[in-house]
């Protein structure tokens, strides 16, 4: 079965860096868009930025400029390097993926989640 491991969470200060790695690993025919999301408590969980592979990448307008999403399809994994981390960055981030397996339809996959706290 198709699984989706997150790595690279942790505390930082303000004004920090980090970066999320995220490996897909199963029956993975054809990776269509691989993301990351985040959910802060209380709140609902929003895109971060995504990868369509082939196409384009797309952020959320509140990390334009500081962080940065790559994608490598033959090792299906996705990065997220996180500059500039604010407080307001803390949350739980969650790896997903759109993908084919043996089945002829696309479905998404979501990791456990790795928790990134931005604190001084």
């Amino acid at each position: 079965q198709v699984q989706l491991v997150e790595s690279g969470g942790g505390l930082v200060q303000p004004g920090g860096s980090l970066r999320l790695s995220c490996v897909a690993s199963g029956p993975v025919f054809e990776l269509a868009v691989m993301g990351w999301y985040r959910q802060a408590p209380g709140m609902q969980r929003e895109l971060v930025a995504a990868v369509s592979f082939g196409i384009r990448n797309n952020y959320a307008d509140s990390v334009k400029g500081r962080f940065t999403i790559s994608g490598d399809y033959v090792k299906k994994t996705v990065y997220l390097q996180m500059n500039g981390l604010k407080p307001d960055d803390t949350a739980v981030y969650f790896c997903n993926a759109r993908l084919r397996t043996y089945e002829p339809v696309y479905r998404d996959y979501w990791g456990n989640g790795t928790l990134v706290t931005v604190s001084s």
